[in-house]
């Protein structure tokens, strides 16, 4: 694919890339996983992962541009953030493409969840100037108290293969703009997708001297780096999107310590037509809810309840769909 080769070549992603970042200094010191397509079977890039020391440099190196971070003003934080979202207005396409190819999901939602990407950066932005708190009046004369934000500090983010770019966006430009530092470890099924973005982010990481604000860690297969990330109590809220089973995995460890958790997992949806729906209508929304990205998503649906009185016209529809 052109644009592949064309996004490869323009950010220096070779054959066997580093999969470790703080901003502009890449580097892997791990075991090196191999990303294929789902598409066509075929390597796309090989990956040298993160090690437990590599991890321990990326805390440090995070904890330390935290400390700096913390005290820009919001919306100074906000227009970082805006450049990241004018960055990737530029390479939609190239983003896209990579996100479709190595994921799985048809074109235009890979071109769609790097959409998503820009979009929360354009929230992200307005959310700077609008971190409110509240002021009371104090039984105290000639006092008056107040509540504000104060960021948490080191985040981690653990983003699952289906969405493998939007779901680290969703987390990072908010906890950007309140002041914290983040290490998003992708899943070990799209890292490639995770390292393209970073790739693109970088010059502007480089042009506001913020290296160390968002930060990268590829996991190999074993994904030991995936379980100190919810173990470490140096990462003060751990945001996970993945399968139940992980989830719990997660909320176990960080609670062991106390920690904070925001988990995102897998559902059994189901979906409701009435005797009074309209077919066309529902079996649209059928069968994309079922096989929209691959069929990979937590809202995917999986049951279908359907009223016994157009339960055997519908079932015709239905697989009169599929079969196209």
């Amino acid at each position: 694919m052109k644009n592949l080769d064309k996004l490869f070549n323009k950010y220096h992603i070779d054959q066997l890339t580093n999969g470790c970042s703080t901003g502009n200094n890449w580097f892997g010191s791990g075991e090196v996983i191999e990303s294929v397509s789902p598409v066509d079977g075929k390597l796309i890039r090989k990956i040298s992962c993160g090690s437990k020391k590599d991890f321990d440099d990326i805390i440090s190196i995070s904890k330390k541009a935290f400390d700096d971070f913390r005290k820009i003003p919001a919306p100074k934080r906000g227009e970082l953030v805006r450049q990241f979202g004018n960055k990737l207005r530029e390479e939609k396409e190239l983003l896209g493409t990579l996100v479709s190819y190595e994921m799985g999901k048809s074109y235009q939602e890979g071109l769609g969840e790097v959409q998503e990407m820009i979009d929360i950066c354009d929230f992200a932005v307005g959310l700077s100037r609008q971190l409110h708190g509240l002021t009371m009046h104090s039984e105290r004369p000639t006092h008056r108290m107040y509540e504000q934000y104060h960021p948490l500090g080191v985040i981690g983010i653990i983003s699952a293969f289906n969405f493998p770019v939007a779901v680290w966006s969703w987390n990072a430009m908010i906890a950007m703009v309140c002041g914290n530092v983040c290490i998003w470890k992708p899943s070990e099924k799209t890292p490639l997708s995770a390292i393209a973005t970073h790739k693109i982010i970088s010059k502007v990481l480089k042009d506001n001297n913020a290296d160390g604000i968002l930060n990268l860690v590829t996991d190999c297969d074993d994904q030991i780096l995936g379980k100190q990330i919810a173990s470490d109590s140096r990462i003060a809220l751990v945001s996970a999107t993945g399968s139940t089973r992980m989830g719990k995995s997660v909320a176990e460890n960080v609670g062991k310590r106390l920690g904070k958790s925001l988990l995102e997992l897998g559902g059994n949806n189901s979906m409701i037509i009435t005797e009074h729906a309209n077919l066309d209508i529902a079996i649209r929304g059928a069968v994309f809810g079922a096989v929209g990205t691959a069929g990979q998503r937590c809202t995917t649906t999986r049951r279908l309840i359907i009223h016994k009185s157009i339960y055997d016209n519908f079932k015709k529809l239905l697989v009169k769909a599929y079969s196209q």
